[in-house]
């Protein structure tokens, strides 16, 4: 349904430039809206002249029109018919309005189509037809990104939609309440990835500008409409893995996932076997706090222990302490390279173990 502030500035603006007494009601006889003097009309007359069944009609001194929606009334027009100019007054209402219900519909079917879309509710040959059928291109390259914006009230996908006007061909739905999610047309198929994360940052750096905090992950590009859903399920699985690894990173892609994105497809029993057989029973909580601190900015200087040590403030002596003891709690020795990598995931499981663990609770 067109919205009754809609309604009342396109009245508005039509019975200024015509210079008419005007209003529209709704069905029930309830005025929606008013520009001028229209005192001496009321909800019986309106309900009368619907009754009669007639397009239009004169009565009283005012001149009535339905506005249909595929033949059925939605809203009533009336106009002075004092008025030199009532009778053009009237028709603009009835046609601005009827378009603008039409064009409502449009963009409701639209909004359908795009969620059952990325739902992978709809067969091949339905995708086909219904995008035909809104004009929407079917081979055409396309990516998904999905917007996070987790405690705010705003209407973020109606601010989304204002950023992206200027790409007429983008689509922008919400999945949730704190999901919103843009269907990017790719203006350039051979850099594809620079323009999504270009477009992925405007969108972050906008939506900040706007006092609105978000993360932003994307899905590869398809090079059709069906495959569209395969790209959102790229890019929310990037969002459920950079919450696990990546807690840092605003904006991600699901080309950038690295190993991340291999240890979140592991069975959890697996997982809980490697880490049994990496540390022999012990858990990370058994790690003190200096150990942890240790080991993360030894992997954040590329196992460089001179400069680990000057960044944590300690001799060089000590830091090799700490790490002959960690060799021998585990078994493992970081300044190998194999051995650092081994821990490495083993980190990175636990952290995926933990995070299971949390949604499970």
């Amino acid at each position: 349904m067109v919205s009754n502030q809609i309604v009342q500035n396109t009245l508005q603006e039509i019975a200024s430039i015509t210079r008419t007494d005007a209003a529209v009601f709704d069905i029930s006889g309830k005025m929606t809206a008013v520009k001028g003097d229209m005192a001496g009309l009321d909800d019986k007359a309106v309900i009368a002249f619907l009754k009669s069944g007639e397009i239009s009609q004169e009565a009283g001194g005012y001149l009535f029109s339905q506005i249909t929606d595929n033949g059925e009334p939605e809203f009533v027009a009336v106009v002075r018919s004092d008025s030199d100019n009532a009778g053009m007054a009237l028709r603009l209402i009835v046609v601005q309005i009827e378009s603008l219900i039409q064009a409502y519909k449009e963009k409701l079917d639209k909004d359908s189509f795009v969620k059952n879309l990325l739902l992978d509710n709809l067969l091949q040959i339905d995708i086909f037809n219904r995008a035909k059928k809104l004009h929407i291109e079917f081979k055409q390259p396309r990516a998904v990104l999905i917007i996070e914006t987790k405690g705010h009230e705003a209407p973020v996908g109606e601010l989304l939609r204002q950023m992206v006007s200027t790409q007429s061909n983008d689509f922008v739905t919400s999945i949730d309440e704190e999901n919103q999610v843009v269907v990017h047309e790719l203006r350039d198929r051979t850099r594809a990835d620079a323009e999504l994360k270009e477009e992925a940052m405007q969108i972050f750096n906008m939506l900040a500008e706007a006092g609105i905090s978000s993360r932003i992950a994307y899905g590869s590009a398809v090079e059709e409409l069906k495959d569209v859903s395969k790209s959102y399920k790229e890019a929310k699985l990037a969002h459920d893995v950079r919450r696990i690894f990546y807690e840092d990173e605003d904006v991600i892609a699901y080309s950038g996932l690295g190993i991340g994105r291999l240890i979140y497809q592991l069975p959890i029993n697996l997982c809980r076997m490697f880490i049994s057989e990496i540390f022999g029973g012990r858990t990370m909580d058994e790690f003190d706090d200096e150990t942890l601190a240790t080991i993360n900015k030894f992997f954040e200087n590329n196992l460089n222990v001179s400069e680990t040590s000057r960044q944590l403030f300690i001799h060089r002596n000590t830091l090799v302490y700490r790490l002959d003891k960690l060799q021998k709690t585990t078994g493992l020795d970081l300044r190998i390279f194999d051995d650092a990598i081994t821990f490495k995931i083993a980190l990175m499981v636990v952290k995926y173990m933990d995070y299971m663990d949390r949604i499970d609770y």
